[in-house]
């Protein structure tokens, strides 16, 4: 599974991406059942944040949804911090 997270807004505009491929990872399950609920959980056009919030695109295997602060479920914060994290 390939997982990609781009972060766009907040004060600074600054984007950020992060990709993570669980195909080789022994933690691999506990990455698809994550991401599975996060994208569930998403939109599929951009989501309406607040000023100066930070929105969110998250691709898994080729399915992108969007969501934007501070509208973000608790697996979707995990898998973007987590993606941003490992896969920068």
């Amino acid at each position: 599974m390939r997982i990609q997270v781009r972060r766009t807004g907040g004060f600074g505009g600054i984007q950020r991406r992060g990709e993570v491929d669980t195909s080789t990872r022994p933690d691999a399950h506990e990455w698809h059942a994550l991401a599975e609920r996060a994208v569930a959980a998403g939109h599929s056009a951009p989501s309406t944040g607040v000023p100066d919030g930070f929105h969110y695109e998250i691709t898994v295997d080729g399915k992108t949804v969007h969501t934007a602060d501070p509208r973000l479920t608790d697996d979707q914060r995990e898998l973007i911090s987590r993606v941003l994290k490992e896969g920068a």
